[in-house]
């Protein structure tokens, strides 16, 4: 099953393709290698945009973003809430969410990613088998 690297949405619950993303943006000097290259949401790419680092919200210092290339998802985020909401648990880990809007804090709960990820957990597709949750 092929996972959004940032968020984790599996690419076949999704109404798009997913696409590749440069973990370092080419503007930032990046290049079209295999090692900063990782599949992308159409929401995390467009977040994502050409950002490489964000403001940790408990520190308030500026930390580097996930970089799914030279880190694993379990060190930064957990699921929470059922599975619908993704925590950072550390300073990259939060920033990331804060970044990406991981949780579309910004819209009420029913138009929210979190809304659509409840559905998915009754599929059976949702959470990734590997990806810790909060008990």
């Amino acid at each position: 099953m092929y996972l959004c690297e940032y968020c984790h949405s599996p690419e076949i619950l999704s109404a798009s393709r997913f696409t590749i993303e440069h973990t370092i943006p080419k503007c930032l000097g990046g290049d079209d290698g295999f090692d900063n290259l990782a599949l992308a949401c159409r929401r995390c790419n467009e977040r994502k945009y050409n950002f490489v680092s964000a403001v940790d919200p408990d520190t308030e210092q500026i930390v580097n973003i996930f970089n799914p290339r030279l880190q694993k998802w379990a060190d930064h985020f957990i699921w929470t809430n059922g599975a619908t909401e993704i925590k950072g648990t550390t300073a990259i880990g939060r920033a990331t969410c804060n970044r990406l809007d991981l949780n579309d804090l910004r819209y009420p709960r029913t138009d929210s990613i979190c809304n659509t990820r409840s559905y998915w957990c009754k599929t059976g597709l949702h959470p990734p088998k590997d990806d810790p949750c909060e008990s």
